[in-house]
Formats: structure tokens, sequence, C-alpha cells
């Protein structure tokens, strides 16, 4: 789930050092972090040989301390490898059974549930939020699908200053929806509805609590009931708001700067970077800190292997019907007028290029990507034991998908609609 903002100048500098590291990485040819792959060269595909030197080298320009990717591609040939380590100053191999905190890839869930409820005629999509939750600012114009599709207009309280210092002196600290709630709306909305796209966690708090007024079920039960059952994910949870913890195998997840420190963005100060990329400078370990604040925008825990199913269906099918499935690719739309072809935001899905089609999450400690290409079919899946790069701020699981999409497609990640901040066509 990602938190925070990026600025433009930033996410500009963001693509241009990907750009211009992507040939030279792709014929990289070692360095820390490496490998763990015990796969023989014959049996890796083409694609999967580039990677496996192009990643380690892509993770230490970037600070990265381990990542874990998994493929699966029809035409090209599945493969999976770990790089880097789980615990940092320690030689801890990531797995590709380690679980992670997904962050934002929980609001895909949330969005499906709410789907489902429509398809099932318990909820429409123009309803307005004032008719679950009168205590909404101008509430009565503004409706779920306006919720879902991050057009609200409401403030995010992730951007709070007093929110973040809570965050950084309370870890431990179990939220309740209601308290998210009550600074979001101690500030005034950003915008009218519907007139423009901005990515808040407020309106996802929102859905959460709607989804558990009309199921009479508490949100983790109805994510279990609907999703993870459904599907077989048994490696994939949202935990209750008192339980910090993580099931074993898992790496230990890092942050550069305190939340207060990266409210504006992740990237460290310049002077600072020299120190985080040559490891003097150590990221802050936050595996223990309560998700509780991120509840249905960013709460999941899950595994590479299960993020793989999930994803597919997700964007496939295999959750909704077949006219609700359609009716929610065809409500991606730009997040800003004019902006590139195939990137966009819609129900709780965001499409990275044309036809990749999936989520990010970034959580202070953890980063994930899932995608599934509609045209060839290919299932991306990277997780990360880092939030986002100190090098420009972006989150460092879709800092290495970039790599991936361009080795494996030849395609260029045309941007990240799902981040905080995201009202340019490259938010990252």
């Amino acid at each position: 789930m990602t938190r925070k903002a990026t600025t433009k100048t930033q996410v500009v500098a963001a693509f241009v050092v990907v750009g211009a590291l992507l040939g030279a990485l792709l014929s990289a040819c070692g360095g820390s972090p490496t490998s763990s792959s015990t796969t023989a060269s014959t049996s890796v595909p083409t694609y999967g040989l580039k990677l496996q030197m192009a990643i380690p080298a892509l993770m230490k320009a970037n600070a990265i301390p381990g990542a874990v990717v998994l493929i699966k591609s029809p035409s090209q040939g599945n493969w999976s490898d770990t790089f880097g380590t789980a615990v940092i100053g320690k030689n801890v191999p990531m797995s590709l059974n380690d679980h992670f905190r997904v962050g934002s890839n929980t609001k895909t869930m949330m969005s499906t549930v709410i789907l489902q409820l429509v398809q099932e005629g318990k909820l429409k999509l123009d309803d307005s939020i004032s008719t679950y939750e009168p205590s909404v600012p101008n509430g009565q114009n503004i409706t779920i699908a306006q919720l879902s599709e991050m057009r609200s207009g409401l403030y995010s309280y992730s951007f709070d200053p007093g929110f973040n210092a809570t965050l950084d002196n309370d870890p431990q600290k179990a939220w309740t929806p209601q308290e998210l709630l009550t600074i979001a709306f101690s500030h005034q909305p950003d915008f009218a509805p519907g007139t423009q796209y901005e990515y808040s966690n407020t309106n996802i708090i929102l859905l959460g609590l709607v989804i558990e007024k009309i199921t009479g079920m508490s949100l983790s039960e109805a994510f279990q009931k609907r999703i993870f059952d459904l599907l077989g994910l048994t490696h994939t949870s949202l935990p209750a708001s008192t339980d910090a913890s993580i099931p074993t195998p898992h790496a230990q997840g890092y942050q550069f700067g305190t939340n207060v420190a990266t409210i504006n963005s992740y990237a460290v100060p310049p002077a600072q970077l020299p120190a985080a990329l040559d490891g003097t400078l150590k990221p802050i370990d936050n595996t223990d800190a309560n998700p509780s604040w991120a509840w249905a925008a960013g709460g999941a825990i899950s595994t590479p292997g299960d993020l793989a199913t999930y994803v597919k269906a997700l964007v496939g099918g295999g959750l909704l019907d077949e006219k609700t499935q359609k009716l929610r690719l065809d409500s991606i739309q730009p997040t800003v007028p004019g902006q590139t072809k195939g990137v966009g935001y819609g129900l709780g899905i965001a499409e990275f290029a044309p036809g990749i089609i999936g989520h990010d999450g970034q959580i202070p400690g953890y980063s994930t990507f899932m995608s599934y290409d509609t045209k060839t079919h290919d299932t991306i899946i990277v997780g990360t034991n880092l939030s986002a790069t100190p090098v420009t701020g972006e989150t460092a699981a879709v800092t290495v998908a970039k790599l991936i999409i361009g080795t494996l497609s030849g395609s260029s990640l045309g941007g990240n609609p799902a981040a905080a901040g995201s009202t340019s066509t490259t938010a990252g």
C-alpha cells in the first residue's frame, strides 16, 4: 500500500534512472545481492537468465535487501527466483514461501467483495456513501463507485502529520476505522466528487465498513469466505487489528526514514543517499509494527504463490460473473486527462501498461507487485522487504517489476496509478 506522495520531479527522475539502467542491467554480471537459485541454467528460460544477472544489480543500486520473483508465462516458460537477504547484515536467503504484508493489493480484495455484493443485488455502485455512513462530509454526493475508483475527493488520513507521528511513537497501536475517519474528516475534502483522481486510503476504509454492515460479518471473515476459500488461498489473511504478527517464514521488513520524515516522499535527502546505498545508513526495521492503520486499505498478508493465483482470477476472471468482471475491467480510466493509453485506475484495479493489469502494495517494511497480462496471460509477482527505494522514493517492488516487464515483453511500465499522490501519468 502506498502511503506517501511522490513529487513530479521525483517521479520523472525515477523513470529516467530505471530507463538509463535497464540496458546496462541486462548485461550486468553479478554483485550483491545475489540470486539464491539452485536451478540449472539449462532449465531457466532466456528471460530468466537475463534477470538472474540484472535483478541483483538493480537491487544494489536501490538498496533493496531481498526480493522474491515468481513469473508464470505460457509462451516463454515459468520461472521463479529469490535474491538477497531476509535480514540485513546476515546471510539469510529469501524464500518463495515467504509471507509479505501486501499493502494496497488489499484494495483489490475490498473492491472485489463490493462488486460481488453488487452482482448479488445487495448494493449499487451509484449508492451514496451517506446511506451507510452518515458522518461523511458531502457523503450524499459521493458514490460507492467514486470511492473504489479514487475519485471521491476525500482527504487521505495517512498524510496527516499527527497520525504519522503516532505511527512512529506508538508502532503497536491498534487503530479503529472510526479513529482513522475522524482524522480524515478533520480536513477539508481535496476536490468535488467525481471531478478528478486522487489516491486516498480514506475511501477504502469506508468501503470496509460498508461490507461489514451489509454482510453482517467482519471484513476478515468476508475476505476469507468470498475470496480466500474460493481460490484456495491458504496462506492469505486479513489479521485482526490487535495482531501485528506475520506467519513464518517471512523476511524482516525495512523502511528508510520515519513516517513523519517520509510523508512527502520515501526518497532520502541527497546528502544521505551515498550512505544509504553503501549500507552506512541503516533502514528502520518495521517488521512488527501494527498495520491496523491500513486495515481495508492495506492490511492483508499473502505469499507469492497465493498472489499469483489471486491476480489471475482478479484480472482473468473467477471471482465475479462475466458481466460484472467486464464492468470492472471497463471501469479503468486515465488518472489524468490525456494520460498515456494503457495506464489507469478503475474499481480497485490498476493498469500499468496496455493489458498489464493488477495492483501494487507498499507498507512500512514491505512492498509487493502483482500483474496479469490479458494478451499473453503472463503473471508477474514481486515481493521485497523494503518499502521503497531511497534513490527515488518509488515502491521497491515496482522498481523490480519495471525491469521484469521490460525483459519479459519488451514493454515499458507506463506508470503506477496505484500510488499515493497519483495525479500524473508516471506517479510511483
